[in-house]
């Protein structure tokens, strides 16, 4: 097979790229990307991101509420995800989770929230896709207390939290998820959590338009820059780009169990 990186998380449906959504998806294939995957942050714009996912044949999509959102949108339940999740395009439930740093939204929602994306996880079998920050504590607790109601799969997105949430998740059988904030000179302390994960628990990502990595730091970041995030964590994980881009992919796979093997590895 050849190697290939998959995105697990950008953003195609945002307006930095809405003039240009067929020339990013293309210099995502040209840089080796076999697959992107466009995240949901509101359920009231979910037609849009739909619609980009069918649109391309390397681009899928998730549905879900971002934790800003979560006291905006309109109030959505378990049952109304999980009739979207129907959809053969949508892979992922979320991003969903908790955000204490910037509270757009005050915490009880974002919990409540949280906990309905939960149940649309445990439900549909598709993999979870939690945003956290500054919240390590009752990220735990809560996906503690909901394995215990019953499991489901899922990862944490965009890591940057501390190594003992990282432990703690991947206890509970979860992935991490590492975007271009891997690659910049002041997350050292990224970097060691980053090589201590077992290599066949990790994603990259770009979670583009955000977050460029060096040496793209400063600009739009876009899909095809995951290829710097992949190069600074096969050098972490001392392994050959190839063997990071194989095993990745892999993991996305085993993850994302919904989207076809021969989405990612094409003859």
């Amino acid at each position: 097979m050849k190697p290939v990186l998959v995105d697990s998380h950008c953003h195609l449906d945002f307006p930095d790229f809405a003039s240009e959504v067929d020339q990013v998806v293309a210099r995502a294939g040209e840089a080796g990307i076999g697959l992107m995957v466009t995240i949901s942050t509101k359920v009231s714009e979910f037609d849009r991101i739909l619609a980009i996912a069918e649109r391309f044949p390397n681009v899928y999509c998730s549905v879900g509420i971002h934790p800003h959102e979560a006291a905006t949108e309109p109030d959505t339940d378990a049952a109304r995800l999980i009739e979207l999740a129907k959809h053969p395009k949508v892979v992922g439930i979320g991003e969903t989770g908790l955000d204490y740093f910037y509270e757009h939204s005050p915490r009880e929602p974002q919990q409540r929230c949280f906990r309905a994306h939960i149940t649309a996880a445990r439900e549909t079998g598709l993999p979870l896709i939690v945003h956290t920050r500054d919240a390590d504590d009752d990220t735990a607790s809560i996906l503690s207390e909901e394995m215990g109601k019953g499991a489901f799969t899922g990862l944490l997105h965009c890591f940057t939290s501390s190594e003992k949430l990282a432990r703690h998740a991947l206890g509970l059988g979860f992935y991490i998820s590492l975007s271009g904030i891997l690659t910049f000179k002041s997350a050292a302390e990224l970097q060691v959590t980053a090589a201590g994960v077992p290599l066949d628990r990790l994603l990259v990502e770009t979670d583009a338009p955000y977050l460029a990595p060096v040496p793209k730091r400063g600009k739009r970041n876009e899909p095809s820059f995951v290829v710097h995030t992949a190069a600074k964590l096969a050098e972490l994980k001392n392994v050959s780009g190839d063997e990071l881009a194989l095993q990745t992919s892999e993991n996305f796979l085993r993850l994302f169990s919904r989207v076809p093997r021969e989405a990612v590895f094409r003859p």
